[in-house]
């Protein structure tokens, strides 16, 4: 199978994850696209986090009725830092025959070099980059093109983020449509970010 891995934090997740996948799934003919929640991201702390359990919820609430995703709890409930590297090593030991294709932004495919064991990230998968209008593809492959399969795809403009949801929340705003139907309710029930009612 050809995997795609969808890493993030995912607090919570919203429309733009959502089309990044879907994109990366048709461009780059994915077999099924696996959203992995990090469970203790190593480099930054986490704002407004309710918890892996509840990012994971959310990414359960925004998946599960699309058969092209699925969802993995694998750095959750791992101990200690949530590293790319020790994902990909763990999913190579249970399926050796799968192709791992690591999803990124252009961004964060640029800073990869700086990450944890970047040379394992790149020998154990892929990397697949969104690529936005006015982005450096150039730049891209000037950081990591000597020691990476590339793939690129496009990804349409967004401009929706977690912290823009998360600031709606708390500010009574709506967020529906946002975030996915049933990750707005669960927000409102929860009382997550300082939202008092369902949005």
């Amino acid at each position: 199978m050809r995997i795609g891995l969808f890493g993030g934090v995912f607090n919570p997740p919203h429309v733009g994850h959502l089309i990044c996948a879907q994109e990366a799934h048709a461009q780059l003919d994915l077999d099924v696209v696996v959203w992995v929640p990090v469970g203790h991201a190593p480099h930054r702390e986490i704002p407004q986090d309710p918890g892996p359990e509840a990012r994971l919820q959310m990414c359960d609430y925004a998946t599960a009725a699309d058969e092209r995703f699925g969802l993995s709890r694998i750095e959750i409930d791992r101990d200690g830092p949530s590293y790319t590297a020790d994902t990909l090593r763990e999913l190579r030991e249970r399926s050796p025959g799968d192709e791992l294709v690591l999803i990124l932004g252009g961004d964060q495919a640029a800073a990869l070099p700086t990450w944890h064991e970047p040379g394992e990230v790149m020998r154990l998968a892929a990397i697949g980059v969104a690529e936005r209008a006015g982005s450096d593809r150039a730049l891209v492959e000037r950081a990591i093109g000597d020691h990476a399969e590339l793939r690129f795809f496009l990804m349409p403009r967004i401009d929706v983020s977690s912290t823009m949801v998360r600031e709606r929340a708390a500010s009574g705003q709506p967020i529906r449509y946002l975030v996915p139907d049933k990750v707005a309710n669960f927000i409102g029930a929860q009382s997550l970010y300082g939202a008092s009612v369902p949005s």
